[in-house]
């Protein structure tokens, strides 16, 4: 499962451990995802962006050496009868391929198939006799603890059971994301690929949309072109018309079209772990009314404005920098033109791996980011809510528009929407 990216990923978390804390020895421990009957399954990011193993319930140890042991559940025999097992046919040879030093049972068996986040204790009895005995040793136990995860549960229960656990642990969120924050050339591209994707789908959208539709309806389209090319929604898809667009994580999606809404659409592809989030809104009639286009263009020349700015040097949002803040920057821009209170929701966000990805904010634009730019206005008494989102990659070369390929200019749009509307006419046609 590893690639030669991997290697040099797991490799550098060790240097960026060891640099930080020279004089410690230990374990780094990653925990992966469990299965969920409702979801199809998705690996916890920081375990995925260091293995590209998608095996549930597992926890991967590294020593401050380089090896590697892999503690899996231990199953009874009819788990490959119900789900796969990525690890199930692995050999000493293939252990030494990757340079694994060993898989080994996490404890007894479990009673069913899969393994929970609810941590009995004979499950791991093998791994906290294993983590007691390093403990013992002075070692100290390097790991991801920072937010309300499954992963976080199973370390406080297991620290429930072995309290030297807990005592032991040295949270390395910074260093993790750090890592993940910067992303190379291979990353940059797979972002793009989920970025095309959820172009086809806004042009779904676009085809779809019209007076007396069903939110649903676009929302089956936008998804259809999902799974037709083997992503999934990165998060719920946002079809928002009317007054639904003031509600900024609006998905319910069950309100009728009508012709005189604005339809704010904001969707997003995940492909090979990696997330797309793009923003676009459409004049149900396929039409801007002159108010409404007024409205829409003052949002992108706010966008065109923050793009102009983002360089290394700027932040997305820094209270203390505010000439420097994106956040700030865009505030003013359309407090200027009188619309500074209907900007209500952040600038943009790193993106990556999560939607809303890993990455300190407190830390300058820097070369490797990939983020948005959103900009927005939301009238209550008009009814009226317009976001434009675009996703972007601040490269050696400068920053690059990785959506530059979905239309947004008025005009633009318009037209694309016109296409859908002469599809719907020739359908009804026939």
């Amino acid at each position: 499962f590893y690639k030669k990216e991997d290697f040099k990923k797991f490799k550098e978390l060790i240097k960026e451990v060891k640099s930080k804390y020279p004089n410690k020895k230990g374990l780094i421990l990653l925990f992966s995802s469990f299965e969920n009957e409702r979801y199809k399954f998705r690996q916890n990011s920081n375990f995925y962006y260091y293995s590209g193993l998608e095996e549930p319930g597992i926890i991967l140890s590294i020593d401050l050496l380089g090896s590697q042991v892999i503690y899996m559940p231990k199953y009874k025999e009819t788990k490959a009868k119900w789900t796969e097992s990525v690890l199930s046919d692995f050999n000493q040879k293939t252990l030494e391929r990757f340079k694994i030093k060993d898989i080994k049972c996490l404890g007894q068996a479990c009673k069913g198939y899969s393994i929970g986040p609810v941590c009995h204790k004979e499950q791991y009895d093998n791994f906290i006799e294993e983590l007691k005995n390093y403990i013992s040793q002075g070692y100290s136990i390097f790991t991801v603890y920072s937010k309300s995860t499954d992963q976080c549960l199973v370390i406080d229960q297991l620290s429930n059971i072995m309290p030297e656990f807990k005592e032991n642990i040295i949270d390395i969120s910074d260093i993790v994301a750090k890592m993940r924050r910067k992303k190379s050339l291979e990353e940059a591209e797979k972002i793009y690929d989920a970025v095309n994707c959820t172009i086809a789908a806004h042009d779904m959208a676009a085809r779809i949309i019209g007076d007396d539709k069903y939110e649903y309806e676009v929302q089956a389209g936008i998804e259809f072109i999902f799974s037709q090319t083997g992503a999934r929604p990165a998060f719920p898809s946002i079809v928002a018309s009317g007054k639904n667009g003031l509600i900024l994580h609006y998905n319910s999606n069950s309100s009728k079209i009508n012709n005189n809404d604005l339809v704010v659409v904001d969707i997003g592809a995940e492909m090979n772990y990696y997330c797309a989030d793009i923003t676009r809104t459409y004049p149900a009639s396929g039409m801007f009314t002159k108010r409404q286009k007024e409205l829409y263009n003052i949002v992108l020349d706010t966008q065109k404005y923050i793009e102009d700015l983002a360089k290394p040097g700027y932040w997305i949002c820094n209270k203390d920098e505010e000439n420097k803040s994106l956040q700030h920057l865009a505030y003013r821009f359309l407090d200027k033109k009188g619309y500074g209170k209907y900007f209500t929701h952040g600038i943009g966000h790193f993106l990556g791996m999560d939607v809303h990805d890993v990455g300190n904010t407190l830390e300058p634009l820097q070369e490797g980011d990939v983020f948005t730019i959103e900009p927005g206005i939301y009238i209550p008494e008009e009814n009226i809510g317009i976001r434009i989102e675009d996703n972007y990659w601040l490269s050696h070369d400068g920053l690059v528009c990785l959506s530059e390929q979905l239309p947004k200019e008025a005009n633009q749009v318009e037209e694309l929407m016109a296409q859908g509307l002469d599809d719907q006419d020739e359908e009804y046609d026939d």
